[in-house]
């Protein structure tokens, strides 16, 4: 992953057009990482003013398509924290779990044009050839049976204009994959779904952690592939712990507290750079929100991959 310091667009994204989202998957509940990425990805919506004074619109959507990583209940809590935070989303939220038959209908298309095959690789196969899946089963018409399905890459795109990064580029080999779509254990793939929801959606900007760097050449080109309009892409820093561990719900990290919200609010602002006044922690859950969206700026927002933070 190579990342070059250019300068990076200001708020400059109408309004009447400005559909930016928030889809937390209900592994866990939402962490101080979480809050940060909702958060970014809210402002960055809410600050896009058009002319005639109508704000960007933000939804929420739940990436539930993984069961056995859910936990119980998850859902419900992460819509419920982020109300409390202050955190309102446009429009109904959009539940993967109920999109089956349009992901198998994207399915069936990409069959139908020839743009997919079948594959039982092993992730331990393709270790032993060095960790790059170099086409082995595109030839091989294998049955459907027990196989994954992998999208015929065309473009392999590997370089893009981030919002906060600025030119993103990623290793070509991996980007030059034929990558998964449908997984062996009959699950849909991140890669298909999130794009597939983000097309229907009509989703023109997408902020989110730097984790999925690499993961939005594979969506570009799946984009691409499918004739679609990709959304602006931009990745804000990690908060990791003092030893370099991402804050996750696979690691463990604590809920935010949803009784007192505004210093985790607060917190978040200096994380992204905003540069929240101290008094603001005193104030109401609706002013800090207030005061966030009309002073977001971009370009404070760090241009690094992780930050370091305290726990406590």
């Amino acid at each position: 992953m190579h990342i070059t310091s250019i300068q990076r667009p200001e708020n400059t994204s109408s309004a009447s057009h400005y559909r930016g989202r928030f889809a937390p998957s209900p592994s866990g509940l939402l962490h101080f990482g979480s809050l940060i990425t909702a958060l970014a990805s809210f402002l960055d919506a809410k600050s896009a003013v058009s002319a005639c004074g109508t704000q960007g619109k933000w939804l929420v959507r739940i990436e539930d398509i993984d069961p056995p990583r859910e936990q119980a209940g998850a859902s419900q809590k992460i819509l419920a924290t982020l109300e409390a935070f202050g955190l309102h989303w446009d429009e109904e939220v959009l539940y993967q779990s109920q999109q089956s038959s349009r992901y198998n209908a994207l399915l069936e298309h990409l069959h139908q044009q020839q743009l997919s095959y079948y594959c039982q690789c092993t992730r331990a196969d393709i270790k032993a050839i060095g960790g790059i899946y170099q086409s082995h089963c595109k030839s091989l018409n294998i049955d459907s049976k027990h196989s994954a399905i992998r999208l015929i890459n065309q473009y392999g795109l590997y370089q893009f204009s981030d919002t906060f990064q600025g030119k993103v580029s990623c290793e070509q080999a991996l980007a030059n994959e034929d990558f998964i779509i449908h997984r062996k254990d009959g699950l849909f793939a991140y890669q298909l779904a999130v794009v597939a929801d983000d097309i229907e959606q009509g989703i023109t900007h997408i902020v989110r952690g730097c984790d999925l760097l690499e993961p939005t050449a594979r969506q570009l080109t799946l984009f691409k592939t499918l004739n679609s309009t990709a959304p602006q892409f931009g990745h804000i820093p990690l908060a990791v712990t003092s030893q370099g561990y991402k804050l996750s719900k696979q690691n463990k990290a604590l809920a935010i507290d949803t009784d007192k919200p505004q210093p985790a609010l607060v917190k978040a602002l200096s994380f992204l750079g905003q540069n929240p006044p101290k008094a603001l922690v005193f104030e109401s859950v609706e002013n800090i929100i207030n005061w966030a969206i009309n002073n977001w700026q971009r370009s404070a927002v760090p241009q690094k991959t992780k930050i370091s933070i305290n726990e406590n």
